[in-house]
């Protein structure tokens, strides 16, 4: 069966240096009002805006944290960004920038050959329901992509539901679906602009037409449907009341159960008295068993419970009642369940546990290895596992007591996802990838091992004319860090090549090889693409994660440091020759490198970035990262994030490189006011004549479910920005 919904990259949170110029004196204006003015800024033709940036009001506000630290916040009202004040900020920044933009070189020969790089039919893996099949399809350039029905993997394709028909500019997407076990119905959850708000509707597969259920205030939840395809369990929080929707902090979560044609949702589970924690329930696929899965913000430790689905006064079994360990529900077979797990095993192995029994014991069905296990599926009568092995995808098949260790062929070095069915399952579908080679669907007959193409992506470009080389570095420690570096296979290491330097870092999130038109249209133009494999994700297993969170986190900005380092002293390029790119916590990553090591890089573009370390938990989501950042009201923890934050940590005097700083104005997983006060900041102390620019996108939120036309778009502005500081030509 499929894995269950993990939401953790939903509440997180998938490239971007010249010489010294003069500096030019510069004057900060405060306005009563709270609107806005300008103070000058130099010019060197395309580098910078062509005139001034936009100034914001001041305040004198101050924040005392452990060790009665007084920090001042100037810009504090940029944090309501739905003031006028703050609304005519970011149409003037939007101006500036984009008056910046219009004089790049290269911003319309990189749009069009993105749209031409992104115009090929691309698929999801298709799965099957109740008898029939579901797969998503993209003809190219539609804005969302289509789900479709079909009555076998190879049977004519219907659409059975179309976002791009949802609105005008396609900023209203699906976030989530799924499909009721009779294959009847579908639950699918609709966002608008880029929020993580969700609407829950219900189509009936039939008749493509929806029923009169709506379901609001949802957020980072899917639908579990009860085995009677009844009904559905899902996550949500009470409607935020007297500020901003966008803005208000998610907390106190509950679950509820959805009744078809009902009105009147029940509530089954809330925890008043931990607001902290979120709760998922679902029902085993043999109607059995109701489990519900708990966790406390983004940390992957579990408690399980577990009762009679049938008796909704039976007692809950706490199987596990303490988060000490990572449990990730994998299937049943009656009363024996098994759960990918880190106990036992920082890199995760298969256990079982027989619940019938007086005492539950756990026992290792696959037990850890030298290689990350990131991930089973329990399809076919066996068990199909999700190996990272230095970031790369292994797949091995097992029998149900974890005998008869089969490896599957993967076409090369990349990533492979999928692996869904039922235990009756005769087949299984997955996908692979990697940086020079689009997403390729292919079929596992699970009588035979044998491994087929089921689709292929077409593009306009030989794959064999790049290559992928994975390098080892050491950090600052001597922490070996590995990296991925793609590139023309023509490439003379001559120690000037544009480089585009990317990194996550966080969440125990591993980054893998995947295939982007964006990154392709860099590289066709002798550009290098790296990616490095920094601690804090989820590469090597719990402790990889561990080393690079709360108090340790200043090793992840190391790491990434090192990349840059290392790809200076092999030859691959030089100081301002790179451009680093993050998203989100990647966001974070580029902010604070950028400011601790402004030499080495010729272009930073923190894009969606946690940006103010003392304030993130107090807005929507982020009260959930203290489990990866720490607490800014903890003594040790806020020490150590005030040391980083990148918002105080910018100095006067300093050259920074040219920045252009990527938000949504919908953004409400990681709040915009992040990158708002960050640049307001930046603008403000920086003294050198380099661009500091922001990008705001309107009817944009954090990333996911942002149309084609607004990604090419995005992509074409900040890699031309990049090119130009680093002179890819």
């Amino acid at each position: 069966m499929p894995a269950r919904l993990n939401t953790k990259p939903l509440i997180l949170c998938a490239v971007i240096c010249s010489a010294l110029l003069s500096m030019s004196a510069c004057r900060t204006v405060n306005k009563p009002n709270g609107g806005t003015s300008t103070k000058s800024i130099a010019s060197d033709s395309v580098a910078t805006a062509s005139s001034a940036y936009p100034q914001f009001a001041k305040q004198a506000v101050n924040d005392v944290y452990p060790g009665n630290v007084s920090v001042s916040d100037p810009f504090r009202g940029l944090e309501e960004i739905d003031s006028d004040a703050t609304k005519n900020w970011v149409v003037a920044q939007n101006k500036v920038t984009q008056s910046a933009l219009e004089q790049l070189p290269l911003r319309d020969a990189f749009k069009t050959r993105l749209t031409e790089l992104w115009n090929f039919e691309r698929f999801g893996v298709p799965f099957s329901e109740g008898g029939r099949w579901f797969m998503t399809r993209n003809d190219g350039l539609q804005s969302q992509n289509v789900l479709y029905t079909m009555s076998s993997p190879e049977g004519e394709q219907e659409i059975l539901l179309d976002p791009n028909t949802l609105s005008t500019d396609g900023t209203m997407a699906i976030n989530s679906y799924s499909v009721s076990p009779d294959g009847k119905y579908l639950a699918y959850a609709v966002s608008s602009g880029g929020s993580d708000w969700q609407e829950w509707r219900i189509r009936e597969i039939a008749t493509k037409k929806d029923l009169p259920d709506k379901i609001e205030w949802s957020k980072f939840s899917g639908a579990s449907w009860l085995q009677d395809s009844s009904g559905f369990y899902y996550g949500a929080f009470d409607k935020p009341s007297g500020e901003n929707v966008l803005k208000a902090a998610n907390t106190g979560q509950k679950v509820y159960l959805h009744k078809l044609r009902s009105a009147d949702d029940q509530l089954v589970f809330t925890q008043p008295d931990k607001p902290d924690e979120m709760a998922q329930l679902f029902e085993t696929d043999d109607g059995r068993y109701l489990v519900n899965t708990m966790g406390k913000g983004t940390d992957e430790r579990a408690k399980i419970y577990i009762r009679d689905a049938k008796n909704a006064a039976a007692p809950w079994l706490k199987l596990i009642d303490a988060y000490e360990h990572s449990y990730s529900y994998v299937g049943n077979r009656g009363s024996k369940f098994y759960f990918l797990t880190t106990r036992g095993a920082p890199k995760y192995q298969l256990m079982a546990v027989d619940i019938s029994q007086p005492k539950p014991e756990f026992s290792t069905v696959i037990a850890a290895s030298d290689a990350t296990l990131s991930g089973v599926s329990l399809v076919g009568n066996s068990f199909i596992a999700s190996y990272l092995r230095d970031s790369r995808s292994e797949i091995k098949r097992f029998g149900l007591e974890g005998k008869d260790e089969n490896t599957i062929q993967l076409p090369g070095v990349g990533t492979a996802g999928g692996f869904g069915g039922k235990m009756e399952s005769k087949e299984t579908y997955f996908s692979f990838s990697s940086f020079n080679r689009p997403g390729e669907l292919f079929r596992l007959n699970l009588t035979d091992n044998r491994v087929s193409s089921y689709r292929k992506a077409v593009l306009k470009f030989n794959p064999d004319d790049f290559v992928t080389e994975q390098v080892f570095y050491p950090s600052k420690d001597g922490t070996k860090i590995p990296m991925f570096v793609t590139h023309k296979k023509s490439l003379q290491r001559d120690g000037t090549t544009p480089t585009l330097l990317y990194g996550y870092g966080g969440f125990n999130i591993p980054v893998q090889p995947g295939f982007s038109p964006a990154i392709l249209g860099w590289m066709e133009r002798g550009g290098i693409y790296a990616v490095a494999n920094l601690r804090g994700g989820g590469e090597y297993g719990e402790q990889w994660h561990r080393d690079g969170m709360k108090t340790r986190k200043q090793n992840v900005f190391d790491d990434f440091i090192g990349a840059a380092d290392y790809l200076i002293a092999e030859g691959y390029t030089a100081p301002k020759r790179i451009a680093i790119n993050g998203r989100s916590n990647g966001g974070l990553l580029v902010g604070a490198t950028m400011l601790q090591r402004p030499e080495l890089f010729g272009a930073a573009i923190p894009a969606v970035g946690v940006l103010d370390m003392l304030r993130f938990n107090q807005f929507t989501i982020g009260k959930a990262w203290e489990s990866d950042y720490g607490s800014p009201q903890d003594p040790s923890e806020f020490a150590a994030l005030y040391r980083y934050s990148p918002l105080h940590n910018i100095k006067t005097g300093v050259e920074y490189p040219p920045t252009m700083v990527l938000t949504g104005d919908h953004d409400d997983r990681v709040y915009p006011a992040h990158s708002f006060k960050f640049v307001a900041q930046l603008q403000e102390s920086y003294r050198g004549s380099n661009p500091m620019l922001i990008r705001i996108e309107t009817r944009g939120g954090h990333g996911a479910g942002k149309p084609t036309g607004m990604q090419i778009e995005e992509f074409s502005d900040w890699m031309a920005f990049a090119a130009h500081h680093i002179g890819l030509k």
